[in-house]
């Protein structure tokens, strides 16, 4: 296995490829075939179903596609090519030749399309993705005040928040946000993934006893440059392409999310897995938002997760039966308007020790938000608007929420542009946005 290295002048690296330095993983390039962790058979029918993909493709470009390196991937091609399953069509630049499927090849390689239809990056064994969750997991990195303040700096709160969320994500454990609607806590926790380091490596795809998981998803990680080597020990061209560099994930699940997200979700027709969320959301962030609202009960979402939680570990089962053990690292958070202990249990309450209420602005902090969105809208300064909404709230015996100076500065805008006026607040402009906004609330 690889070792987590402190000691920046020396490395280790080994049979599952992994590199690490500055507690840093880093997927070294394979060597040889022997590392990549797969069969000859497996590779031979990713090449075969990558050739029949482009119908006449290079042997440098199938190895870019295969993301293995060439020195492995011409051995194979002149192998297949010899059971005449490839045949050159002409030569190609760098002594390489572009291939296409015989007869024979075409044959074969239906064969292994009904087994498994995946064309795309080699996956990588189980245990080389569940040893690089290990040495990425959030919370290796203990973050402070100021950069807990950095994270937020783009948002409003109340400065206690910090010393409420700061342990909160030390602890890499589980958190409540809770309060009235309207105060930020979605936005607070898509935020919190920016406290939790560096870039990391997830693999395009897995593979374990036959069964092959997709992993990368486009709709949550999204790509990082891979950073510059110190000219010693890390290379930017040298690291195995079946790895990508993303930001943290920061998975965002809503009133959508139903109990096959939280398994192994397999096509029948392709053969191939998805992977659930919480695999998707490791050394990141996993946001149920709108706790409470879901198609499926709280106490069986909960419940599902009651262990997990407790050992940071995670059972799924494959198509073919056989149940396997995953890393569940992640900052796991529940965004809800209701109180926890009118969803939940004490039981589950106890694995997820922080609970944080987000209240509502204070009277400064709402004219602090009046000001920072007018001038963002191009409104010229006007502090007494901010003065007569908060009348108005009284008024009307109404709380105010974070998200009105935007919303109804929105509207105002919006009436603005309609009347082919400036920008301007004036107190009959707020009364109208406030009649529209509250009217059914």
């Amino acid at each position: 296995m690889t070792a987590l290295m402190t000691d920046t002048h020396s490395f280790e690296t080994s049979a599952l490829g992994g590199l690490l330095t500055d507690d840093t993983f880093w997927p070294a390039e394979p060597a040889s075939l022997s590392e990549l962790g797969l069969s000859i058979s497996f590779v031979e029918a990713l090449l075969l179903k990558t050739v029949h993909q482009a119908g006449t493709i290079s042997g440098r470009n199938v190895s870019t596609k295969l993301g293995l390196p060439f020195r492995i991937v011409e051995p194979i091609v002149d192998a297949l090519r010899t059971r005449k399953f490839v045949a050159h069509v002409r030569p190609a630049a760098f002594n390489d030749y572009y291939y296409s499927l015989t007869e024979h090849g075409q044959k074969r390689v239906q064969q292994h399309l009904a087994q498994c239809s995946y064309v795309g990056p080699a996956p990588v064994p189980l245990a080389d993705y569940t040893l690089s969750v290990e040495a990425q997991a959030a919370g290796v990195d203990p973050i402070d005040r100021d950069q807990l303040r950095a994270s937020l700096s783009h948002i409003s709160y109340q400065d206690e928040l910090l010393d409420q969320l700061g342990p909160a994500i030390n602890s890499n454990t589980g958190l409540f946000l809770f309060g009235p609607p309207g105060n930020g806590k979605t936005t607070i926790a898509r935020s919190l993934t920016r406290c939790l380091g560096q870039e990391i490596w997830i693999p395009h795809a897995i593979l374990d006893d036959g069964n092959l998981i997709k992993l990368k998803d486009d709709a949550f990680h999204k790509e990082a440059p891979v950073p510059e080597g110190d000219g010693q020990l890390l290379n930017s061209q040298e690291w195995d392409k079946r790895w990508v560099r993303i930001q943290r994930p920061s998975v965002v699940v809503g009133g959508e999310l139903v109990m096959d997200n939280l398994e192994v979700r397999h096509d029948p027709r392709s053969n191939m897995c998805e992977a659930p969320l919480q695999m998707k959301s490791n050394c990141g962030c996993l946001l149920i938002d709108d706790f409470g609202r879901q198609r499926i009960a709280p106490e069986e979402l909960l419940n599902r997760w009651i262990v997990p939680l407790e050992s940071r570990c995670d059972y799924l089962t494959l198509p073919t039966g056989k149940k396997i053990q995953i890393p569940f690292e992640q900052l796991i958070m529940f965004s809800t308007n209701l109180n926890p202990d009118d969803l939940v249990d004490e039981a589950f309450l106890r694995r997820v020790p922080y609970k944080i209420f987000v209240d509502d602005p204070t009277a400064n902090e709402f004219r602090s938000l009046m000001k920072s969105v007018a001038s963002q809208m191009g409104f010229p300064e006007t502090p007494e608007a901010a003065d007569h909404l908060l009348s108005y709230y009284q008024s009307k015996n109404r709380p105010p929420r974070r998200c009105h100076p935007r919303d109804l500065l929105t509207q105002v805008a919006s009436f603005c542009r309609y009347r082919k006026i400036p920008l301007t607040l004036r107190p009959e402009y707020l009364d109208q946005a406030c009649r529209n906004y509250f009217s059914a609330l």
